[in-house]
């Protein structure tokens, strides 16, 4: 996308004013988004987008910038304007660039260069409403969406790397609003992954609107939720939330670099129960949080972050490696060409165990089943959380009893991981998005089932 030429006469120039380390980030950003509401079609949206970000590193100091032209005055023009705020004695040399390319593991087809249909994008969002309006006459409403996006990367840097990578993200998703002229309650289901697409072959429509009618229906008929501590069986796929946000954010470069993590001085110790071991996988095909290699050009890893209740790893960008002389783990994220990278998440879960859901359910008097998990708040720093259920059910002697409505899970992020007592093999993951100082990128989270021992359950009983 941008000529090698012009690439390292930019780069030259900044190590020509000083800079330890230079960085050219070039994006294309092409996306495509279509939304329903009530069986017609409310909108399609497509739109380009191209920037070229600019990372000049003094010492641990970051300086950026960022343009959509690629005229060479223009960016050495950017650099000098950035390199003005730290000037050094000069180093006027770099190493020539590598033309090393990655392999694609996750070879999507019908991508939107490919010229995927909206036509079937479309069809696939009605049937999926008929469906979930043919569940009950108490389904009042429906909302769906289908997001396919085509991320071009380019990186050059003073290292000599050149890198190229493509990222294919597709995500369709339906909810439904039930009503029985009182009250009101939602469901909602969601599918996706890094590929075209070709999504749709191993995703049934009907199936997605029946789950979202499900769930709205039962949320309708719930009851007030107990309050008070109790134990609580996690759902799985999206219950991994929990772990993304108050425990997976702790364990970033981003806050351990600036010991505003809880963790940033306790690698070796246990800091879980025994039963649990967490990672963080940027290599797995076709997943939504995968990569080929991260947003600095080092190819992604599988980052071992727990195990067996150890602290093990972190995850390190290249400034996040330098400040705490961790080893990167090809986790540097970053939103767009307008966002310095930082340490993020890729695919993070907490690996399966050997309890059953049954099990875990059974050994539980008085407690809460969290079928389903919604989003919420996180103190930064101490893993501080106040999570929505969005799927509850009350448990008694041993026993789901009835659904519950308006539950909250109270607790912090280090407390839960020691609390976990038994983890399940109905391992599934769920697509989402992370938001933090890089902008919000494509995220994973996951987990089997799993029981948290004792956590505070807000209620409105």
């Amino acid at each position: 996308m941008l000529n090698p030429q012009i690439a390292e006469s930019v780069v030259d120039h900044a190590l020509a004013q000083g800079a330890d380390f230079a960085e050219l980030f070039i994006e294309k950003n092409q996306v495509n988004n279509i939304a329903t509401l009530s069986s017609e079609v409310q909108s399609v949206q497509s739109g380009i987008d191209f920037g070229i970000g600019i990372r000049v590193v003094y010492g641990t100091k970051v300086l950026y910038g960022y343009t959509n032209k690629t005229d060479a005055d223009e960016l050495r023009r950017i650099v000098s304007e950035l390199a003005a705020k730290d000037l050094r004695d000069p180093v006027t040399t770099t190493t020539a660039f590598d033309f090393m390319s990655r392999g694609d593991i996750h070879n999507a087809r019908d991508t939107l260069t490919a010229g995927a249909s909206v036509e079937s994008k479309v069809a696939f969002l009605l049937k999926a409403d008929q469906a979930a309006r043919a569940a009950s006459n108490m389904i009042t409403q429906t909302r769906g969406g289908c997001m396919q996006r085509e991320q071009a990367v380019e990186i050059f840097n003073s290292e000599g790397l050149h890198t190229q990578d493509v990222r294919n993200y597709i995500r369709a998703s339906m909810t439904a609003i039930a009503s029985d002229g009182g009250e009101q309650a939602t469901g909602s289901h969601n599918d996706g992954g890094l590929l075209g697409w070709e999504l749709v072959d191993d995703i049934d429509a009907a199936a997605t609107g029946d789950e979202a009618a499900r769930q709205a229906l039962v949320n309708l008929g719930a009851k007030p939720c107990p309050s008070g501590r109790m134990p609580v069986v996690l759902g799985n796929g999206f219950g991994g939330v929990i772990f993304h946000e108050a425990c997976g954010h702790l364990l970033e470069t981003t806050s351990v670099a600036k010991k505003a993590s809880v963790f940033h001085d306790q690698m070796g110790e246990m800091i879980a129960n025994e039963v649990v071991s967490a990672v963080d996988d940027g290599t797995m095909a076709k997943e939504w949080g995968s990569i080929n290699v991260d947003d600095e050009g080092l190819a992604t890893q599988h980052t071992q972050l727990i195990k067996d209740g150890k602290l093990t790893n972190f995850l390190a960008d290249r400034i996040g490696a330098q400040q705490t002389g961790l080893p990167r783990t090809g986790s540097g994220r970053r939103q767009s060409y307008k966002f310095a990278p930082a340490s993020r998440m890729r695919n993070t879960f907490i690996e399966p165990g050997e309890s059953s859901l049954d099990d875990m359910i059974g050994s539980i008097d008085r407690g809460l089943y969290a079928a389903s998990m919604g989003g919420g708040s996180v103190q930064p720093g101490t893993g501080e959380f106040n999570f929505a259920v969005t799927e509850g059910y009350f448990i008694e002697d041993g026993k789901v009893a009835y659904p519950v409505k308006a539950a909250t899970l109270i607790s912090t992020g280090p407390a839960v991981l020691k609390e976990i007592s038994m983890v399940g093999g109905d391992f599934a993951l769920a697509c989402g998005m992370c938001g933090s100082v890089s902008g919000a990128v494509p995220t994973t989270v996951g987990q089997a089932s799993l029981k948290v021992d004792d956590i505070l359950v807000g209620g409105n009983e």
